[in-house]
């Protein structure tokens, strides 16, 4: 386990990391294009779950590739990662049974969104954060879920637009989940 270890904070392997999550953010801001050129102006920071997330991310492997911690972004990152890393796994999966298929982006997504919540695990003990940086980005996750269902700025699946009410619940309890995994984490350093 310590050879994996190593290999995980290795620097070339942080810079592929950081080089494939720059990518997948840039790739997931153009893919919410459509549904933010809809949204007001004061939702904009809250509709596009999954680029930020992996944002969050990208400017954790900044900080570690420059041998320095930045705990809230840590927290922030694990949190969305997990959340919306499952979010759009379950998310597409519905599609899946609810139409009888799932395209090339669907499972696409499945797989890339998958590896979010997978990379936020792998490296949870190299994370910094203490239970006030958990705290906000707790905040900033139960935030985006009143954003996104009270106020209507979820990601667009129309396919699944008669269980949004279910969606909404599953979502809220995903986010308590992740902010636990967070806490775990906090605690464990």
């Amino acid at each position: 386990m310590l050879h994996i270890r190593d290999w995980l904070m290795h620097r070339s392997f942080l810079i592929l990391l950081l080089i494939v999550n720059v990518i997948g953010t840039i790739y997931g801001y153009i893919w919410y294009g459509p549904q933010l050129s809809e949204t007001p102006t004061i939702f904009l920071p809250f509709v596009p779950d999954s680029p930020t997330a992996s944002l969050f991310f990208v400017f954790v492997l900044i900080a570690w590739l420059r041998h320095t911690h930045w705990p809230l972004m840590e927290a922030l990152a694990v949190v969305t990662l997990v959340k919306y890393g499952i979010w759009a796994v379950v998310m597409n999966m519905l599609v899946f049974i609810v139409t009888g298929e799932l395209g090339w982006a669907g499972w696409m997504l499945v797989v890339s969104h998958g590896a979010m919540a997978v990379q936020a695990l792998l490296y949870a003990s190299y994370y910094r954060m203490s239970f006030i940086h958990v705290v906000v980005a707790a905040i900033w996750t139960l935030h985006n879920d009143v954003i996104d269902y009270v106020f209507g700025m979820m990601p667009q699946y129309r396919m699944l637009a008669q269980y949004t009410p279910q969606i909404g619940y599953f979502t809220f309890w995903l986010s308590i989940a992740s902010i636990a995994v967070a806490y775990i984490f906090s605690r464990r350093r």
